[in-house]
Order: structure tokens, then sequence, then C-alpha cells
């Protein structure tokens, strides 16, 4: 096997000097099946802070508990508030293959009515997977960006957003995630999207480097790999195999509309079959204006306050355009900047495009 290794590197060599050049990676297009990060959720107060923390119900209990187990006891009829602690949410990412004694950054967010948490030091706080298990160990000082200021008459500054911070290497990791990297026969390549063409050009690309049937595409998003079954005979073999190169698939005709902020994207595959377009804009201006109509003072007369309301209604200029047969992505975008549509107008034209039968690509609005 290592000399199957050996021999991989070589001719892996010789495949980049002759790569295309809008090639891309295996590991930037696909990822290794069972190699993944997991989520971790905490609890904890944060202390230390200069008059900014909460006084809910909960972070007296959990304030209480703490001085209970260093041997402190709280009567039962005092209230330990405090404006300088606060109850928060502590999360992290634990990434894949991370060992005990290793250290990740976690974020620690406000869950009470603290104001801010600039100045505050998070106490020992465990953090729990999905399962429960307690996989690291929280603690440390927060930096946070944001800070907010409040005067007596009500009024408040506040920048970004100081009820949030984070702790670089805020947390020890304490156990081990076991994943399936080194068990079984074979790897699983998992594309980070989709694609039949692009999934048969990876198999290609493997069985090109190792020989035929290493690898074999199961549908349109994984492709399972025969690999070693030694754990440093396989991260050689994962290494050279991660960074061959494969020519992906197009992606399929889309145009992409957010409704929301006018955002229009058209995928580079779209074509548009002949149609004429003409496209106008109805402008309607109301305006409200009050007339104030003042009396003779001998008369004994009242004040009339008359509402006067005025509309405008201007049609606009509509022009017209044509596509051709087999029109494109440019010539889209020319015709359009030539009548000079806006970003609603271009949503209009093309979803009546897609009603008419002439817009080739999936139209999505998001």
């Amino acid at each position: 096997m290592r000399t199957l290794i050996q021999q991989m590197t070589l001719v892996f060599g010789l495949l980049l000097a002759v790569a295309p050049v809008q090639a891309e990676r295996i590991k930037d297009i696909a990822s290794v099946a069972g190699v993944r990060s997991n989520q971790l959720v905490g609890y904890g107060l944060v202390v230390g802070l200069d008059g900014t923390g909460d006084k809910t119900s909960f972070t007296s209990q959990t304030f209480r508990n703490m001085l209970n187990n260093f041997g402190v006891a709280i009567p039962p009829n005092v209230d330990p508030k405090s404006k300088n602690i606060a109850a928060v949410a502590i999360h992290a990412e634990l990434p894949p293959f991370a060992k005990p004694g290793q250290t990740i950054d976690i974020t620690v967010s406000t869950i009470g009515d603290a104001k801010s948490l600039r100045g505050g030091s998070l106490l020992m706080a465990p953090l729990k997977g999905a399962d429960g298990n307690v996989y690291a160990i929280a603690q440390g000082n927060l930096v946070v960006s944001g800070f907010g200021v409040e005067g007596n008459d009500g009024s408040r500054l506040s920048l970004n957003v100081p009820s949030v911070g984070r702790i670089p290497n805020g947390a020890s990791v304490e156990r081990t995630v076991p994943n399936a990297f080194a068990q079984g026969d074979s790897l699983m390549f998992n594309l980070n999207q989709p694609d039949f063409t692009t999934a048969r050009r990876v198999a290609e690309q493997v069985n090109g480097l190792l020989g035929p049937d290493m690898a074999m595409a199961l549908d349109a998003a994984s492709i399972r790999v025969r690999a070693p079954r030694d754990p440093s005979q396989r991260v050689s073999f994962l290494s050279v195999l991660e960074n061959l190169e494969v020519d992906p698939g197009t992606e399929a005709a889309k145009v992409i509309i957010n409704s929301r902020t006018g955002t229009i994207i058209i995928g580079q595959n779209v074509r548009v079959s002949p149609v004429a377009i003409t496209h106008g804009g109805l402008t309607v201006a109301i305006s409200e204006n009050l007339e104030v109509t003042q009396p003779n003072v001998l008369g004994g007369g009242q004040t009339v306050v008359t509402p006067r309301t005025e509309i405008e209604i201007d049609e606009g200029s509509g022009r017209m355009f044509e596509f051709a047969p087999g029109a494109t992505l440019s010539d889209i975008v020319e015709a359009v900047n030539q009548v000079g549509a806006a970003p609603g107008d271009l949503m209009a034209i093309l979803e009546a495009l897609k009603q008419a039968g002439a817009l080739k690509a999936e139209l999505v609005v998001i």
C-alpha cells in the first residue's frame, strides 16, 4: 500500500500540471462522510459587570445555587439580586477530531434583561451536546464589540450589540466525539451541491488515478471510494484524493429573485425564447392639503378647515424590446439596461416571461 501511495503522489503531480483552469479541488466541492462538527450549548453566569446585569428570578436562583456549592448559605428571605451579574446562554461548535485539552471559541449571549456584557467574566460552565454529555468546559473574560449608554431621562445610545460577546479559546475540550473515519473498507464523499455530472466526473478522476472500480458514484451527491484500513495510510490516501481537481458540471438554469431587497441573480445558462415585451410604469401621486377659511370677525362666523386632495397620474413612456431566438444572459441584461427598468419592473418582466413559457429557467423567489 505504501508503494501505491507513492505512485499516487507522482501521478497526482502530473495531473496538476494538465488540470483545466476552471477545475476545482475535491475538498472544495465535497466533504467526507462522518467528518463533521457538533454543536454545543450551555448555561452560566457572567460576573463583574458595571451595573448592566439583570434582575430576573432565575439569575438569582443560579447565583444562590453557586454560593451554596461553595458553602455560602444565603437566608431564604434574602433575595440576592445584583446588577453586576447576568445569566447567559453559551454556544460553541466542536470541530471534528477535537481532542481533550484543546480549546475552542465560544459565544455568550444574555437571556435576561441585562443591558451589556462589557467588562464581564464568564464563570466555569459545562457545554453539552445533543446527547446530554459534557464535551467542553467554558470560562474566561468576554470580548464585547458593542457598547451602550443611557441617560436619566430614558434616552439611550448603543453601538452594535453589547448583549453578545465572544471568548477566544474560551472552552477546553473534555471529551472526544467518535466518528467513522477509520472504519470500514471505503470512504464516502458527499458533494456540497448535488449534481449527477459532477459525481460522475469525481468518480472518473479517482478511477483514473487509482485504477478501475476504485470509486463509484452512488447518486447525485455521494461517491464511494475504496480505502486502506490502516489509519495512517488512510490519512495519506485522503490527502491525495482531496487535492484532485475536477471540472464540475454546470449549474441548472435559475433566476433568483429576492423580493425583499430587490436583488436579482440570473444564471449563465438562462435562455429566452423569441418574445417581444413592453413595460410601462404608472405613477400615482396623492397629496393632501388643508385650506383654512377665516370668516369676518364682526360677522360672528367660525374658522373652517377644508381638506383638499390632489391626484396626479403619470403613465410613463413604455418601450418595447425583443429577444431573438436563444437569447443569453448578456442579451437580457443589455435589453433591460436599454429600457432602464428598475428591479421591481424586472421582477414583473421575469415572472411574465416564466408564465408565457419564454423563460427557459427555474424562477426562484426568496
